[in-house]
């Protein structure tokens, strides 16, 4: 891995792995870093049996690879969540 990260960006990342819906892909486009540096981040990051845990339910799941996902999902986050502007989140 080429960048030092700051302990918020480590965090968004980290939420971002964990989080379903959101594709390795987005992590690379925001952050640069490839799923395989993903991986590494969240082994580094945290403890072995939560990071077994998450690379069992991630492995091969269609919503975390782009190019298994179905041709309509073309967004990066779900359409359930809440937009955010500034600090403050807007209202439906």
């Amino acid at each position: 891995m080429k960048k030092d990260f700051t302990e918020r960006e480590l965090d968004r990342i980290i939420e971002m792995a964990w989080e379903d819906r959101t594709p390795f892909e987005a992590i690379e486009f925001q952050f640069g870093i490839s799923e395989q540096d993903t991986i590494e981040i969240m082994r580094r990051e945290m403890k072995p049996s939560s990071f077994r845990m998450w690379r069992k339910r991630v492995q091969g799941r269609s919503t975390k690879h782009a190019k298994l996902r179905s041709d309509d999902t073309k967004r990066f986050k779900s359409s359930r969540q809440r937009n955010i502007t500034g600090n403050k989140i807007a209202k439906r």
